[in-house]
């Protein structure tokens, strides 16, 4: 998309003006913001002889339509029963039937890239986004800096007059800016929403979510046990357009609709997952082979497509025993049930749509997941994805004995590879795995019943999620702007697809496009893809492999739809000149240096804090929703936490700080009048250290001095000595302690447990009965004694002595 050569261009208004009211036309310009109306009354000496100018309110340009863009999360191109896979999506399907699917369309095979790109037409690296914002590093493809230099696409409109808003998960934010610190430059708040009501991070729990609304952190509703956060945020964005058009009926929407759908943890009501019952019970290899069948049927894909063979890695699912085989269709049983409940839930926000009677103009873009389907929960599934994604494998025999629970909200399940590689048929691999489609190519579907005609029909270009932002500014009669709040704007690298609204066989106007994660990387041009599958599999977390032991592979795919015919030995020339293209993108877009690091990406000490070289913290009480990655570092080193508390005659309960949730964390905790400490270790084993005697009423001290075996060490045991004032009062031992992040987007609480509870002792928000003075964490070298006496010394924690 070219910036706009008339930074000027006016076209008329169509609304009558009132009476007094002047006739402003409609501004557009590439210069954001808009210029404020000029004056065009008469000033006299009193209001007698002077001419008001009642300000007509400026609108968005002619035709433009309301925008409804939904996208879903690690959801593969296999996977949707609109695009030929097992699991019903009838809202999916029904917008199909009234506009375009499209079968060519690309995702960068992972998270936060694909929404950096979809939401300002810009390549991932290009805004410094090359991987999730929780694994950014210090290069500018990836330091997941957001530059102002690219204004997303919601910013572009809510500046031509749109009302905009935001429903979902928002992964965009670097760790560093999620606190209440800010700042908000990169929340969606700071990007052109005028409102956002979800989660931060890359997941998140969907029956104890930690919901935000706008940058304040709420919670859900702890008293309604079937609170589901898909159902949620449907009814919020219901709700805002019947506001908005209430308050503007003239005013075009623009709604990003970002579920946490099909995202591990796959939470569902149990009704859902049990629509799906033994639908499985053939396994990954046979769904593969009844995936393409039905593609084809469906002229999803070419009749002559070839069904790409299972990897080595991946097991058959005749080799699995059968208490796995039950364990696993359960899984994906769960799985197809939690798909098809967010589809239902896009359903209710399109029939609101229609019953407010908008849905003939609005276009509804509704992508099939930003990346293939997820191998996070590695060969064996798992109940707890934390620990996958760390590389720690689950074991099927415990996990079995939960199969009736999964799904619920007592675990943070997630389905094998083997399901996993079945959803990405026909093509190879998946989630992270940007050298194959099975990683990028995703379903899309259009509808805007004013303007497609061609209903039912299916595009076959070429496509990228760059490419959605100028489809979006095109249909709305937005130029492209050059500037924005002052900053030269970059580029958009992205090319709209409105073309292919009318012309179906229209030559694909995205001649080149390359792809790039973790190493794995490939080059698209004019109908030929080289791909390098780099080094290790994507269930492999940690590692790193050299670069120059990579072999590249070669396909052409106009003739091999599904890249299964490897050309690279019988065309080495064609495969050199896409690998030269690869490194001139690579250079062009900031992907330099390749890195193939995962775990190691996660150090906190790769990344800007706050919190750097600080070993002492002091929170009053009531400090809650504080980010994990904001609060004091516990892990794998001594530590003290020490509460100053006020108990009252009768006694009090409650919890007095903690860190994480379900899947894992601390809390120190007051319950029957005794003190407890608690590490929950993936939600498998609790080891709870509890006082000996009841807590006195009064002003009291209580402190929890944690001593590891081996500092530095990932998941050293340790020792645990609970005390009131300096008097040990319990005492204990943790055989290990969880290394890396307790949760995806948990939180540091003071005097309560936000969202999920770390302790099954308890239900959240288990708020402290008595009075939180302070709370004090270290984690510094210091003892206890040394600490007792410094804060004696400077009279900043009482702590008593007996």
């Amino acid at each position: 998309m070219t910036p706009s050569k008339d930074t000027s261009n006016y076209t008329k208004k169509t609304a009558q003006a009132g009476d007094g009211e002047r006739q402003q036309p409609t501004l557009l310009s590439d210069i954001l913001p808009l210029p404020e109306p000029k004056f065009r009354g008469r000033i006299g000496s009193s209001y007698t002889d002077s001419k008001p100018d009642i300000i007509s309110l400026p609108t968005a340009p002619t035709g433009a339509p309301n925008v409804l863009l939904v996208l879903l999360d690690d959801v593969g191109f296999g996977q949707t029963s609109t695009f030929g896979g097992p699991v019903n999506t009838p809202t999916l399907q029904r917008l199909a039937n009234e506009g375009l699917r499209f079968n060519r369309f690309h995702t960068t095979a992972l998270c936060s890239p694909t929404r950096a790109a979809l939401l300002t037409g810009r390549n991932h690296h290009s805004v410094h986004t090359g991987c999730i914002t929780e694994l950014a590093t210090g290069f500018p493809g990836y330091d997941g800096q957001w530059p102002k230099e690219a204004a997303c696409v919601a910013e572009i409109l809510r500046g031509n007059h749109y009302a905009t808003a935001a429903f979902g998960k928002w992964h965009n934010t670097p760790d560093h800016e999620l606190g209440a610190g800010g700042p908000y430059d990169r929340w969606p708040t700071g990007k052109g929403f005028d409102y956002f009501y979800g989660f931060q991070g890359g997941e998140s729990n969907q029956w104890f979510t930690p919901l935000f609304e706008n940058t304040a952190p709420m919670e859900m509703p702890h008293d309604n046990p079937t609170w589901h956060f898909s159902e949620a945020i449907a009814e919020k964005a219901i709700g805002w357009i019947g506001q908005q058009k209430a308050a503007a009926p003239e005013k075009p929407f623009f709604i990003y609709f970002a579920p946490g759908a099909a995202h591990a943890p796959h939470h569902v009501h149990k009704e859902w997952a049990d629509k799906y019952k033994g639908k499985f019970d053939h396994g990954w290899d046979r769904q593969r082979e009844l995936t393409i069948e039905n593609q084809k049927q469906l002229g999803i894909i070419p009749t002559n497509t070839q069904l790409t063979p299972r990897p080595d890695s991946i097991p058959a699912w005749d080799s699995r025993s059968a208490d796995e085989k039950r364990l696993y269709a359960r899984m994906q049983e769960v799985f197809a049930g939690f798909l098809e409940h967010v589809d239902a839930q896009v359903g209710k926000i399109v029939d609101a749509i229609e019953q407010m009677g908008l849905r003939d103009d609005t276009l509804i873009i509704y992508i099939v997941g930003d990346n293939g389907p997820s191998a996070e929960g590695t060969l064996t599934g798992t109940l707890n994805v934390m620990r996958t994604m760390l590389g720690l494998p689950d074991d099927p025999k415990e996990m079995v004995k939960h199969i009736d629970e999964i799904g619920g909200p007592g675990f943070e399940n997630h389905y094998p590879v083997g399901w996993c590689w079945a959803g990405s048929s026909p093509f190879q691999w998946m989630k992270q795995v940007a050298s194959h489609f099975g990683g990028t190519r995703n379903g899309l579907v259009m509808s805007w019943p004013k303007r497609i005609t061609d209903k039912g029909g299916l595009r076959s270009q070429f496509h990228h999620a760059i490419d959605i932002a100028p489809t979006i500014l095109e249909v709305a009669g937005v130029p492209e702007p050059r500037m924005v709040n002052g900053v030269p704007q970059k580029p958009i690298e992205g090319i709209s697809m409105a073309y292919t609204f009318d012309e179906k066989d229209a030559a694909s106007r995205r001649v080149t496009q390359y792809f790039e994660m973790f190493g794995n990387r490939a080059l698209y041009h004019e109908g030929w893809v080289a791909g390098c599958l780099h080094g290790k599999a994507p269930w492999i977390t940690a590692g790193s492999v050299p670069f120059d032991k990579d072999s590249w592979e070669l396909y052409n795919i106009e003739e091999d739809f599904s890249q299964a015919n490897d050309l690279a030995a019988k065309e080495p020339q064609k495969l050199r000149d896409l690998q030269d293209r690869f490194m001139a993108e690579a250079a062009k877009f900031n992907v330099l240096p390749l890195d193939d690091r995962f775990a190691e990406r996660a150090d906190p000490t790769l990344k800007p804090s706050h919190l750097r070289g600080k070993t002492h913290f002091l929170y009053p009480g009531g400090t809650i929703r504080v980010p994990e990655r904001s609060s004091p570092y516990t892990k794998n080193v001594h530590h003290t936490i020490a509460a100053e508390v006020v108990i009252p005659e009768a006694g009090a309960e409650g919890v007095l700080a903690c860190c994480g949730g379900l899947g894992g964390g601390w809390t120190v905790f007051l319950k029957g009048g005794k003190l407890y400490w608690e590490h929950n270790y993936y939600n498998e084993v609790r080891y709870r250290v509890s006082s000996t005697d009841k807590i006195p009423p009064g002003q009291q001290v209580v402190s929890v001095e944690v001593k590891v075996d081996k500092p530095g060490k990932f998941e050293t045991g340790g020792t645990v000595t609970l005390r009131l004032g300096r008097k040990a009062i319990g005492e204990g031992r943790f055989d290990k302690q969880i290394g890396g992040f307790y949760t995806a987007n948990e939180s540091f609480d003071v005097g309560c447990d936000t969202c999920s509870p770390v302790s099954d002792q308890y239900q959240t928000p288990f708020a402290f009965t008595g009075q939180i003075v302070k709370v004090m964490v270290d984690i510094s070298e210091a003892t206890f004694e040394d600490l007792a006496a410094q804060h004696e010394a400077h009279a900043r924690l009482a702590l008593a002595t007996q």
